[in-house]
């Protein structure tokens, strides 16, 4: 069941064009990531679903409902905003109670709302403390039972550790409470790791949406391919064996598309037909893999090698690349 539908929307600021024909539909108690870079379109778009910004044209449905005309406190939603905007000088209780506080609800349903999120978060045992974490936003947030959270860039504040810890805690509450719920991200990681499906942005346009694993092994557009994972640039891959009888064009090659070896004796299984010599270029330690960057025939090329392997230990300026030359072709 579709429970947020965007259509046709379109948004600009000045000569700017923030959304430009944007189109989308979201089911029922998916959790969405929308990934692009700065300035594409994302933070916008979350923010007209929520109501902080209006729609030039188009129409935005919640639920069914179409809510262009209806303020942001009618629309069934809650927003966890960058900053978290936590009151200091109010306790936990007092940060997850406030959505509450102002829909008036009884002291009785306050406490019991309270108490309930405080435990989902663990934070039970916290009420009377003066909070400084995303998890009390987060609490806040659903305090009022809304159909649909809107996260804007939630692990912006978080240093590396925590944001990793704290990714998986939110996938899993999200989907423990059911909810639907569209966060906003620059991070391809953080995106691929919580988002059930991604919408990529790019200048104010959808460029794809989809699973993370279909988005990164079949991107549809040149700006997909070179925007998720890792990958390097090739002008001209037919200059490579294997796509001699190709029309010259541009491509994108990532870099566990290609196997390392010091001869053609290491490799478990020789092609020749796509068999290249290179130039190491320079090797990169990158904790659990080893990057290496190598010339083949002008082109600087960049591959992965495990750091328990063999090769490791058998750097050479001289070495053989066997590629599998997947290629997204532009």
């Amino acid at each position: 069941m579709v429970e947020v539908e965007v259509r046709n929307v379109n948004k600009t600021f000045g000569n700017f064009k923030a959304s430009d024909n944007v189109s989308f539909e979201i089911e029922r108690g998916k959790l969405i990531g929308l990934l692009g870079p700065s300035g594409s379109g994302k933070t916008t778009i979350l923010r007209m679903i929520a109501g902080l910004e209006t729609p030039d044209s188009g129409e935005i449905y919640i639920g069914g409902r179409k809510v262009n005309d209806l303020p942001p406190g009618e629309r069934g939603i809650g927003f966890l905003f960058q900053s978290y905007a936590l009151f200091k000088h109010m306790t936990v209780f007092e940060n997850i109670a406030f959505g509450l506080t102002v829909q008036k609800k009884s002291d009785a349903e306050i406490k019991s709302r309270v108490e309930e999120l405080a435990e989902l978060i663990g934070l039970k045992n916290f009420t009377r403390r003066y909070p400084l974490q995303l998890s009390v936003a987060f609490a806040r947030a659903l305090a009022p039972n809304p159909e649909l959270l809107l996260l804007d860039e939630p692990f912006a504040a978080i240093d590396a550790k925590v944001r990793q810890e704290l990714r998986g805690w939110l996938k899993k509450t999200i989907h423990q409470l059911g909810i639907t719920a569209i966060f906003v991200t620059h991070d391809q990681d953080e995106a691929v790791e919580v988002a059930d499906e991604i919408i990529i942005t790019n200048r104010g346009r959808i460029e794809q949406a989809g699973v993370p694993i279909e988005i990164y092994q079949a991107p549809k557009t040149p700006f997909v391919a070179k925007f998720i994972g890792e990958s390097v640039q090739v002008a001209d891959y037919t200059i490579f064996k294997g796509f001699e009888d190709y029309e010259p064009h541009e491509g994108i090659l990532r870099p566990e598309f290609l196997e390392i070896g010091a001869t053609i004796e290491e490799m478990p299984q020789p092609m020749p037909v796509t068999t290249e010599k290179g130039i190491i270029r320079g090797t990169y330690f990158r904790g659990s893999v080893i990057q290496i960057d190598i010339e083949v025939k002008g082109q600087l090329l960049r591959g992965l090698q495990g750091v328990g392997d063999n090769m490791t230990k058998k750097y050479s300026s001289d070495v053989l690349i066997i590629g599998d030359w997947s290629i997204c072709v532009n």
